[in-house]
């Protein structure tokens, strides 16, 4: 074989790697981030320097808030263990505004980071694929296709859907970046607000010697609301299904 002929042949697969690398990363970091800092994004470790942390915040206020979105950024673009210490810190930190702010702000851009990986690593070629496929599969790209901002914020807004894979789908099926970023920061909001809400009183839990309720989000008060936005987000498929029933 020529020369000409296998650097022909290596060279897509070079690009093929290349173009997997950010996914590798993100995997990679993953993995060893959920050994070695589960015991560091922990309730303890944030009671521990709280002290340290407000102090700094005080005396470097935008600075505080600046590395904090960073790290927000960096723990949801790499899958990190710590999300929702993370929101939790926001709200101890700044307050329930702006930390929920910033929460949202660090969130989305995380998010967009991995959303990104995705998609060049395997979201393009994905979706061609599932645009020249038949039966079922296609049927499904085609459900989301024509229901994206529906769908993309219901699985921002219902509680059981992780977060990993909320930032993951949209890209493996072709999603415009621009209205993936808006649906996330929007769809989120609601979840941030409260869990910023209850970093917000994690002075007097601490005091107290106790651990915040993360379940919170699931008291009818609160879950409520959200079921209600969901419901909101899901109508327009609802009459999309009704009107193609009876032929509208």
């Amino acid at each position: 074989m020529s020369d000409t002929s296998q650097s022909q042949k290596c060279g897509p697969q070079k690009s093929g790697f290349v173009r997997h690398v950010p996914l590798l990363s993100i995997a990679v970091v993953a993995g060893i981030g959920a050994f070695a800092l589960r015991d560091y994004f922990s309730f303890q470790t944030l009671a521990d320097n709280r002290e340290a942390l407000l102090a700094f915040r005080d005396s470097n206020y935008v600075a505080t808030a600046v590395v904090f979105m960073l790290a927000y950024m960096v723990v949801v673009a790499f899958s990190l263990p710590g999300a929702s210490i993370m929101t939790l810190t926001g709200g101890f930190l700044f307050a329930t505004f702006p930390g929920a702010l910033f929460n949202v702000v660090g969130a989305t851009m995380g998010a967009v980071g991995i959303f990104m990986a995705a998609r060049w690593g395997l979201g393009a070629r994905l979706s061609a694929k599932m645009d020249t496929s038949q039966g079922a599969i296609k049927k499904i790209k085609e459900g989301i296709d024509e229901n994206q901002w529906s769908m993309l914020f219901l699985m921002r807004l219902v509680p059981a859907v992780p977060f990993f894979v909320a930032n993951l789908v949209p890209a493996l099926v072709g999603v415009p970046l621009s209205r993936y970023a808006i649906s996330t920061f929007l769809g989120i909001i609601p979840g941030a607000v409260v869990y910023t809400s209850v970093g917000a009183g994690l002075g007097e839990v601490f005091d107290r010697g106790e651990t915040p309720d993360l379940g919170i989000i699931f008291e009818p008060a609160i879950l409520l609301p959200i079921l209600g936005l969901c419901a909101l987000a899901a109508l327009p498929i609802v009459l999309k299904a009704v009107r193609g029933k009876k032929g509208l």
